[in-house]
């Protein structure tokens, strides 16, 4: 059953991702244990505990350039194993990019049977749909659930149905995709609920909204004219114009379907979120930073809580607080380590944003 409302009219939505495991552990850093302990008791560097409700994930749980193995999904439930204040079923999943399978493999396999966001593997994954504080409704590829007036609509990347080549062929990936039969879900969800708070969750940003979410931000070019990573490694046979962003949406590439329909019809969705990039939370690109509000939807990148997987990561994460009757949400962000700024609060990055209407529960 939904828990009741909270005493202090509150919701505090903890959103994080890119935990990359697989990648830290080899490292000795258990980014995902650290990040709970964080929130749960405070940090060994000073960062103090932070109440939260429930959590996002916008996914890459898993670390490498391969496809994922059943050793990493072990290792994924052990960390989640650290909550002691939370219940697994406190935290809300979607799939990354790094999560998905390979083109020959049964689809998102890993993911349906360690992160399991509907329950249906919990021998393995430790979900038990029954414990959920807010049901949720859907399949493991796009659910939704609610929370008092917020109406959470969740989508996994998936592989591009179209290309011979993938994930684990490429030693990287294709850009962000959904089906189309996902985007229509989005969209007449989103035109059924005209009084709820619509929150998206996706592991891309959409084009052009955060940093480094334009054509060809992902990688730049080296003295030589060559293509070299900046944020996302450069595949020639993986649109690698696209990297940093949704791309593929019923196969069309480059297709912008939920930013021509943000356009079309601003303000439906409050929020979007998201993360994939990787970088410091000052850092802009393509005049772009970590929180923009376009179409009258406000867009956060919550990556990243990996120290390891790439050259450019910061770990932090993201808590946004909603508060009764209010249409200001606060958005907060929490530095994981002291290594680039100091454990705990980074006041520089709060925001706080106006939603479209009051927050209820």
């Amino acid at each position: 059953m939904p828990r009741e409302r909270q005493p202090d009219a509150q919701l505090r939505l903890w959103v994080w991702g890119d935990a990359h495991v697989g990648t830290d552990i080899k490292r000795g850093r258990e980014s995902l244990i650290d990040a709970i302990r964080q929130s749960e008791i405070g940090g060994d560097q000073g960062g103090p505990p932070f109440d939260w409700d429930i959590a996002v994930d916008i996914g890459d749980n898993s670390g490498g350039q391969a496809v994922p193995e059943d050793d990493e999904g072990r290792e994924l439930v052990r960390q989640f194993g650290a909550l002691a204040k939370h219940r697994r079923e406190d935290i809300y999943n979607v799939c990354g990019n790094h999560d998905r399978s390979g083109l020959n493999e049964p689809e998102a396999w890993w993911w349906q049977k360690w992160v399991d966001p509907m329950g249906e593997n919990t021998p393995f994954s430790q979900v038990d749909p029954a414990r959920r504080p807010y049901p949720v409704n859907g399949t493991w590829e796009r659910y939704s659930f609610r929370v008092g007036n917020i109406l959470f609509l969740m989508m996994s990347d998936i592989n591009e149905p179209t290309q011979t080549i993938g994930r684990g062929d490429l030693g990287g990936n294709p850009s962000g995709v959904v089906r189309g039969g996902t985007f229509d879900w989005w969209k007449q969800s989103v035109e059924t609920n005209p009084d709820s708070l619509v929150v998206s969750a996706h592991h891309y940003m959409l084009k052009e909204t955060t940093v480094a979410s334009g054509e060809w931000e992902g990688m730049q070019k080296d003295d030589a004219g060559e293509w070299i990573s900046r944020y996302h490694g450069h595949k020639p046979q993986g649109t690698p114009i696209g990297a940093s962003y949704l791309y593929f949406v019923d196969s069309v590439p480059d297709a912008q379907a939920f930013e021509r329909y943000l356009e079309a019809h601003p303000g439906t969705l409050d929020l979007w979120l998201g993360g994939h990039t990787h970088t410091h939370p000052d850092d802009t690109c393509g005049n772009k930073s970590h929180i923009e509000t376009k179409w009258g939807t406000h867009f956060v990148n919550a990556a990243c809580l990996s120290r390891y997987h790439g050259t450019l990561n910061v770990p932090k994460s993201r808590l946004l607080t909603f508060t009764e009757d209010s249409c200001d949400l606060r958005i907060q962000c929490y530095m994981h380590t002291d290594e680039f700024l100091p454990q705990g609060w980074y006041a520089s990055a709060e925001r706080t944003v106006t939603l479209s209407k009051p927050f209820q529960w």
